[in-house]
């Protein structure tokens, strides 16, 4: 038997979890370092997956495994990656180091033991870490809707203790109203996704029974319902099959997040560190959207084509009203919160825009949201670190004191806005592009978003690094050694991408074509409009074939 590579990305992680909470509570140290290590065993292992897919292969999954596991249920531990998998664990797997190096010191014991400030565990937060690392790549690589499910659901648990349990304590207001923030935030967090997931779980029971009684056997595999549906044995009536979607989307549309079901986000990356805030938005966020590419088009097509106008207006509001909030947004990590939400919109948008630009652009943003987002927020808990204030009125001047971290920040905040030369750039034009060419309305009103990022990102930076130095910032110290690790190469990264996008365009591509037929749906073909010519041409009208040849 071959080496069970998939299952070996998964499992690392999750073994350094169980040594890295075994340690005892004197080597915070050790823990840290072992917890890294763990983390870049894991992202060695995410690079051998990707060099050996082959985009050019004609099977949609590959280094694919299946083995019984329920057999009376129909549940298999089956694991497969396509192209869009693969780019997500790579980002997946990248990010963590940078998140444990940024997090280094977030779960030190304080230096003095009150009733209101407790020892924090470092262990245990490291461990929260890579166990978080373990789910969500297992939901990249589950083929097997339940499989899926216990995972997408399993991974709260973590991201619960790391919100309530190791949250920010920056602010004025002192230990014990910021634990009450804290609790406050992640008991939402739990209860929105516990909420969306139990819906997904009716979903997909009835899914199961549905293949019960036309296949004769139930099953949750993703490929063999696929297979079913294209050979005919396996009909859905169109309405069951829109209700299981919606419990399907349901579930991924909170977890996205998107509006109005993204009300928890806000308060979880503002209550968070800065590591766990991209560890929610980043990483975890992303398992929603790819989801709704594997499971609701797949499992759903007809479904999905019913509920595209909706969605894409929902979509829309998302783009615009977390743009419009994060202009008035007075706290610096609700503010990159509420840019999420309309970056989300985005890509949602591209998802069930169904053209191949579109969901391409929609794959790309994902990757490239989460580096964008990962190098602006972790450069902003820096800062937070070193004046103990989210707040955007605390800052000026940043730049004449420590000008490495404004550079950086700035940096990371044009990426943000999606300058062109930077790697959203790329996604973002080929969202809109995709959406256009089959909702021009839509696509036209969905620029503004760039518009308004522009506004928030420059006036967040004007107003924290630019003018009078203040006296609070006076003497700040510039970005340290372990910090310009951190940040350095996801800002290389993020100009690479930008300039080259082409390995993961290579990559992701096939794998859209391939929803894209499951779907059954099709670029729509251009029209070009001909001008009237002396001698009786014609004019005013969608072209033939002979008047495309005389355009070109």
């Amino acid at each position: 038997m071959s080496f069970p590579l998939l299952t070996a990305v998964a499992v690392v992680p999750a073994v350094g979890a169980i040594a890295t909470a075994a340690l005892p509570a004197a080597k915070r140290t050790a823990a840290k370092w072992l917890a890294l290590l763990f983390s870049l065993i894991t992202f060695a292992l995410a690079l051998v997956v990707a060099f050996r897919f082959d985009p050019g292969a004609k099977s949609p999954y590959q280094l694919t495994e299946s083995h019984a596991w329920i057999p009376d249920f129909g549940v298999r531990y089956e694991l497969g990656v396509d192209g869009i998998a693969v780019a997500l664990i790579a980002l997946t797997a990248l990010l963590i180091p940078f998140i444990i190096l940024a997090g280094w010191h977030d779960a030190d014991p304080l230096e003095e033991a009150t009733p209101n400030r407790r020892w924090r565990p470092t262990q245990g937060f490291f461990a929260l870490i890579l166990a978080v690392e373990a789910m969500v790549v297992i939901s990249f690589e589950a083929t097997d809707v339940f499989l899926f499910y216990i995972f997408f659901e399993a991974m709260l648990i973590p991201m619960y203790f790391l919100i309530g349990g190791f949250g920010d304590r920056a602010g004025p207001d002192g230990e014990e109203q910021a634990a009450g923030r804290r609790s406050y935030a992640a008991v939402k967090f739990l209860l929105y996704n516990l909420a969306g997931g139990l819906i997904m779980l009716a979903a997909v029971i009835g899914l199961y029974a549905v293949t019960a009684d036309q296949l004769g056997t139930g099953t949750f595999s993703l490929q063999q319902i696929v297979e079913a549906r294209a050979a005919g044995k396996l009909d859905i009536a169109a309405g069951t099959e829109r209700l299981l979607f919606l419990g399907f989307f349901f579930a991924f549309a909170v977890k996205a997040p998107l509006w109005p079901l993204h009300t928890w986000l806000p308060g979880a990356m503002g209550e968070s560190t800065a590591p766990v805030a991209v560890l929610i938005t980043a990483v975890v966020d992303k398992v929603g959207t790819f989801a709704m590419l594997r499971f609701c088009l797949q499992l759903f097509p007809e479904a999905s084509s019913w509920a595209t106008p909706a969605i894409l207006v929902l979509a829309l509001i998302s783009i615009v009203y977390g743009a419009l909030l994060a202009v008035a947004q007075r706290d610096i990590k609700r503010l990159i919160a509420y840019a999420s939400i309309s970056h989300f919109g985005f890509i949602i948008l591209g998802i069930f825009a169904m053209t191949s630009q579109g969901q391409g652009g929609a794959t790309l943003y994902m990757v490239n949201h989460g580096i964008s987002t990962a190098a602006l927020m972790l450069v902003a808990g820096f800062l937070i670190s070193r004046r103990g204030s989210r707040l955007i009125a605390d800052y000026g001047g940043v730049q004449k004191v420590a000008p490495v971290l404004a550079g950086t920040f700035l940096i990371g905040g044009l990426a943000t806005l999606s300058l062109p030369g930077l790697a959203p750039f790329v996604s973002e034009f080929l969202v809109l592009v995709g959406t256009f060419t089959r909702y021009p309305v839509i696509g036209i009103i969905a620029t503004f978003g760039i518009v308004l990022a522009a506004l928030y990102v420059l006036v967040l930076y004007q107003r924290t690094m630019t003018g009078p130095v203040k006296a609070e910032v006076t003497g700040m110290p510039d970005l340290r050694v372990r910090e310009l690790v951190v940040v350095a190469p996801l800002i290389a990264l993020l100009i690479f991408l930008g300039v080259y996008p082409k390995p993961l365009t290579d990559i992701v591509n096939p794998a859209v074509d391939h929803t894209l037929s499951v779907v059954d749906k099709q670029d729509p073909k251009p029209t070009v409009q001909v001008n009237a010519v002396p001698g009786g041409g014609r004019h005013g009208h969608a072209a033939n074939d002979q008047d495309v040849e005389a355009a070109k």
